[in-house]
């Protein structure tokens, strides 16, 4: 059995604050917090030492520090000043990739190797960072959940101790491995969910049945058992692995500006997200190329969180220009350009930009739609229906599916959604004396009343021996209302009756009746039901059942 991958991980504690506090000119020893919408977002050792906590609302943060300083929540800045992190990292370890601003992952095999021991690279990393300035947390584990939370505790997981590490700690842990911001929200919700069915823990979770958790959760429920298990998000694939995609454009003239330089990073993002979606792949991480006329800078971003509901053109925009704003204004750029006395010299032009999907799989469920790519309305609508389900109960919001039976309403199977209730009766097993094919496309849920006349205007009645005694002429709809005479629709052609005796044992579930199909002048197809036990009382009169398109 082939080994786990250790994944080792560089985090940056507060990293919104800090970046927002060193941009801004905050001191340390000032409390400070980045607020956003939703109230804050991160705070500072000294704020949070005051009291003031994340997702506490302006009003609330300043009455328990009233001395707070808020800063404004900004996404490129975050990723901007993140640059010299990720520079320093490199110089210890190559391949890292950027999960969010603020969190490294980088490889840990090799370099563990080469430094001799786990806690000699981690030792090594924060050494390195430290001396640009910064202050990270370093941790290893198989998988990348048990090595962020490694990483919070400056800890080393021993291999193959990944699940037991994680079994105690709580669900919500998950949150700290969502690597898009976008689907916090989702994860949040989730967690609050099982909180309510029991599931407290990583081990909780764990413990589930795959089968059960995926028709539950879905997508969001595999992903985070994985990540309680200890596993990689990204198992050995058993086939022949897909080939990079990659897009590029020179800069004529070169790029100075971040906003000139986005601009063709738009085209480029929009050029290979129509790659990705007319192959139906996935990819899981994006590569970064910038060239300039002394130096060509690389960085690779990972875009593979499930959670997050697939890749959009405007999220690889967002992070190539992040990445932009930290090449062209931030000092490692600057750095690399000359020695002392050139900190200050204007940035370096882009002549070159290429983006590039690695790790491409096949897109499994985020796999575009028919006609173009998914904008992602199928994981919304999941997403409301679940809101529905948590407001209304689980029993509230279900699912159809086929199953056995000989007429179409025995045929419908409900659930609620997401959950997995075995059939009653095997689509697959012939059923003998069911109704033919076509199915109807639309069961009413009730039957509604009409009248099945001959062409002498006498109710349509069929004898013991399943005989017609006139062929059926037309249809007589109740009126809508009283003020309206009834709707009459002739008779176009007509096929059976089907008899259906079933359940013949059972007094009182016992149903005798017979099925007609017919065709009105209108169009439309009816399934009528005739006889006692149809589900519509002991009246012998026909009723529709079903319409058929």
């Amino acid at each position: 059995m082939t080994p786990p991958t250790r994944t080792g991980v560089l985090w940056v504690a507060d990293w919104p604050v800090v970046a927002a506090m060193a941009v801004a000119g905050v001191d340390a020893h000032v409390p400070a917090a980045v607020l956003a919408h939703q109230g804050v977002v991160a705070a500072s050792a000294v704020a949070r030492s005051a009291g003031v906590r994340r997702g506490m609302r302006r009003r609330v943060a300043q009455e328990r520090c009233p001395e707070l300083v808020l800063l404004a929540a900004d996404d490129a800045r975050d990723a901007r000043e993140f640059e010299p992190v990720a520079v320093a990292a490199e110089t210890v370890v190559a391949g890292v990739e950027v999960a969010r601003p603020g969190l490294l992952l980088l490889p840990a095999d090799g370099a563990a190797r080469y430094h001799g021991t786990e806690a000699a690279l981690a030792q090594a990393l924060v050494e390195a960072v430290a001396g640009a300035g910064f202050e990270p947390q370093v941790g290893v584990a198989d998988g990348i959940l048990a090595a962020v939370l490694a990483a919070r505790e400056d800890a080393v997981v021993p291999p193959g101790g990944s699940r037991a590490f994680l079994a105690p700690r709580r669900a919500a842990d998950l949150l700290h491995a969502v690597t898009d911001p976008g689907s916090l929200a989702a994860v949040r919700a989730a967690v609050d969910l099982w909180w309510r069915l029991g599931v407290r823990t990583l081990g909780d979770l764990a413990a589930l049945p795959e089968v059960a958790v995926l028709g539950r959760f879905g997508d969001l429920g595999a992903w985070a058992q994985r990540l309680a298990r200890g596993e990689d998000l990204r198992p050995p694939a058993r086939r022949r692995p897909e080939e990079d995609l990659a897009v590029g454009a020179d800069l004529d003239p070169p790029a100075l500006r971040v906003d000139v330089a986005a601009f063709a990073a738009r085209r480029l993002a929009e050029e290979l997200h129509a790659l990705l979606s007319r192959r139906g792949l996935a990819c899981g991480r994006l590569r970064i190329t910038a060239r300039t006329e002394e130096a060509e800078l690389e960085r690779v971003w990972r875009v593979d969180d499930a959670a997050a509901g697939g890749l959009s053109a405007a999220r690889i925009t967002d992070r190539v220009r992040w990445q932009l704003e930290g090449w062209l204004t931030a000092s490692a750029l600057r750095g690399r350009r000359g020695g002392p006395g050139e900190g200050d010299a204007e940035p370096a032009p882009v002549t070159h930009l290429a983006l590039t999907a690695e790790e491409v799989v096949p897109a499994g469920t985020h796999q575009p739609s028919l006609w173009g790519a998914d904008a992602g309305g199928d994981t919304r609508a999941r997403r409301a229906l679940g809101r529905v389900q948590g407001l209304l109960g689980g029993d509230a919001v279900l699912t159809a599916a086929l199953q056995g039976g000989r007429d179409p309403r025995d045929r419908v199977h409900l659930a609620p959604l997401g959950e997995h209730v075995p059939r009653l009766r095997d689509p697959g097993l012939p059923w003998p004396g069911s109704l033919p094919p076509p199915a109807p496309a639309t069961l009413l849920p009730e039957p509604q009343p009409v009248r099945l006349l001959t062409g002498d205007g006498a109710d349509v009645t069929v004898d013991a021996r399943l005989a017609v005694a006139a062929p059926p002429a037309t249809v007589q709809e109740p009126p809508a209302t009283g003020t309206h005479p009834a709707a009459v629709h002739a008779v176009m052609g007509w096929a059976g009756p089907w008899p259906f005796d079933e359940r013949w044992w059972d007094p009182a579930g016992a149903r005798r009746r017979v099925l007609l199909q017919v065709l009105l002048d209108d169009g439309r197809g009816l399934l009528l039901a005739s006889g006692v036990g149809s589900g519509v009382g002991s009246d012998p009169g026909w009723f529709v059942e079903a319409v058929y398109d």
